[in-house]
């Protein structure tokens, strides 16, 4: 039997390697896309709350988030599908002069970089976001041009565009080794056959260091847990993303929003990191959550909340991604660690990978790639990650 051959393979069919495969079948690759479950989006992308913001700390994650920014906004009227995308933009509220300096500092960056976003004193956010607690608020960023989609529609909508491209599928495969010959990737391995290529992208997500050493490589990519909610539907009150830093016992952020079918959808940063691979919900995350959803707005004690689950967040040291070519494997591409925001970078990490890949960088990409290098030395953290 013949081994097919393909000149990209992306391994995860998720926020990343399937955004990453359509614009890779756009430069007209042939492209195979290979996942351990049985249809996109069924990893840590069904967990996803569906935020989408280029209000981050450092360039490269600016950029990459406003080039997925236009592919959000845009996609119904380019493509029709309805991915429910709202520009309701994202606030960071301020009750502390710590978490205010810091926003306050970040604005420069941010701004020299094409973000839209401006510091609104405590009045203003108040007009911005009716019936927030305003005992001690001193103010807060807003960045209106943030907002948010359904994860499972834009997978399924980037899967589709993927397929009409002509991106070939192996879903419920898992991968069990890289080949390779002198230092070069030749093919990809799985528990049902194997397949050839000179380029494999590994955008498997929360399993992405097992896969890079099944290549005989590492990379310093750790799963933690987060756990998330969704309300019962309600009339529309709430437009942008509301986003308190303040750690507190149990977690360190909270964040939530509201869908444009009504639901509130929520999340926390757990304090400490609950590292593992565990994705069972537990008693305890409701109860912390509601106190500071209800402290923070007090109208949200009358909603019902409907469920809760539990996904994966790819970690790197320092809360950046890792993207670029291997300096250890030729063909070994790192789409790796997107640490819980894959689904808001995953289409301008997948578009910056296809320029990569066809040696039609824009400007910026390089100083991009550089701040994400694998080969980077891991310092600091990411200030919003």
């Amino acid at each position: 039997m013949t081994t097919a051959v393909f000149d990209v393979i992306v391994v995860g069919a998720g926020s990343v390697g399937m955004p990453a495969a359509m614009y890779l079948a756009e430069k007209g690759l042939k492209v195979l896309v290979i996942d351990q479950f049985a249809s996109p989006g069924q990893g840590s992308n069904k967990c996803a709350i569906g935020g989408i913001r280029a209000t981050h700390s450092t360039p490269a994650k600016i950029r990459i988030c406003l080039d997925s920014l236009k592919t959000f906004s845009t996609w119904r009227t380019v493509y029709g599908d309805d991915i429910e995308w709202v520009r309701g933009g994202y606030s960071f509220v301020v009750y502390r002069e710590e978490e205010g300096r810091t926003l306050k500092g970040l604005l420069t960056i941010q701004k020299s970089h094409g973000l839209n976003i401006d510091w609104l004193e405590r009045d203003a956010l108040l007009g911005l976001l009716p019936g927030l607690n305003p005992e001690g608020l001193l103010g807060g960023t807003y960045s209106p041009e943030d907002g948010a989609a359904s994860p499972l529609l834009s997978c399924l909508a980037f899967y589709r565009r993927a397929k009409h491209l002509g991106v070939s599928f192996r879903f419920g495969e898992r991968v069990t080794g890289i080949i390779r010959r002198k230092s070069q990737v030749v093919g990809v391995r799985t528990d049902k056959g194997g397949y050839a290529t000179g380029t494999m992208v590994n955008a498997a997500g929360a399993w992405a260091r097992a896969l890079a050493q099944a290549g005989g490589l590492d990379t310093p990519v750790l799963p933690d847990c987060h756990e998330a909610g969704v309300t019962e539907a309600s009339a529309s009150f709430l437009r942008p993303m509301v986003v308190d830093l303040r750690r507190v016992p149990g977690s360190s952020n909270c964040y939530f929003c509201q869908l444009t079918k009504g639901q509130v959808i929520f999340c926390v940063t757990p304090d400490p990191p609950l590292v593992g691979t565990d994705r069972r919900e537990t008693s305890t995350f409701l109860p912390m959550v509601a106190r500071r959803m209800v402290d923070l707005l007090p109208r949200l004690s009358h909603l019902k909340v409907r469920r809760t689950w539990r996904g994966l967040y790819p970690m790197t040291p320092d809360g950046s991604p890792i993207v670029g070519r291997s300096n250890l494997l030729k063909g070994y591409v790192h789409c790796e660690g997107m640490c819980g925001q894959g689904f808001m970078l995953g289409p301008g990490v997948g578009a910056l990978i296809s320029r990569l890949l066809t040696g039609q960088l824009l400007p910026g990409d390089e100083e991009s790639l550089a701040e994400l290098s694998p080969s980077r030395v891991f310092r600091g953290a990411e200030a919003l990650k």
